[in-house]
């Protein structure tokens, strides 16, 4: 497939139940989980560190993900995405990490070094700025992100029912039942 290509000899490690749409690119040092889904128009690059991306992870349309390289005295960091992610349309990671059951809502972006930890929240279009890092339970918003409120525990439990959602509806796109007949 053209749109999975290796990079410097590393092949992506894609798990076989996993989604990748046909215009996602995939390029390297990715390792993708279990029943994971990359949707279209999404650009995954490990080429100077590594991706990874855990399992019911959802990564959607039009989103880029990529590394710091190394600099002189300090090493290449990579992009870490945990279990049950939920990752929204035309989001941009870069060098970062995110933990399990967290959330990153549409065209949020998350710069060297910063990190959502499980059960946290950049709103939409927030961006969280180096080193920063939003604790469990908190929704961070705007430009720069800032503490906006604790999510309630329903809100939470929801970031899990949205990985699901993403689960469900991946495995339909990897086994369509239709044809267009245009």
């Amino acid at each position: 497939m053209e749109n999975i290509r290796s990079f410097g000899g590393h092949w992506p490690d894609i798990d076989a139940t996993a989604y990748i749409a046909p215009t996602a690119v995939i390029i390297g040092r990715v390792t993708i989980g279990p029943r994971a889904s990359v949707f279209d128009g999404c650009v995954l690059r490990g080429d100077v560190s590594y991706i990874e991306i855990g399992e019911e992870t959802n990564v959607q349309d039009g989103t880029v993900i990529h590394l710091t390289s190394t600099t002189i005295g300090s090493a290449a960091i990579p992009t870490l995405v945990g279990k049950r992610v939920t990752i929204g349309h035309c989001a941009l990671l870069h060098a970062c990490t995110v933990e399990d059951d967290a959330f990153v809502g549409m065209r949020g972006t998350m710069l060297d070094e910063s990190h959502i930890e499980t059960g946290g929240m950049l709103g939409a279009g927030g961006l969280l700025t180096p080193r920063k890092r939003i604790p469990g339970g908190q929704l961070w918003v705007g430009n720069p992100a800032r503490f906006a409120r604790e999510l309630a525990p329903k809100a939470i439990e929801g970031f899990k029912l949205s990985a699901a959602h993403y689960v469900a509806l991946s495995q339909e796109f990897k086994n369509p039942t239709g044809i267009w007949e245009g």
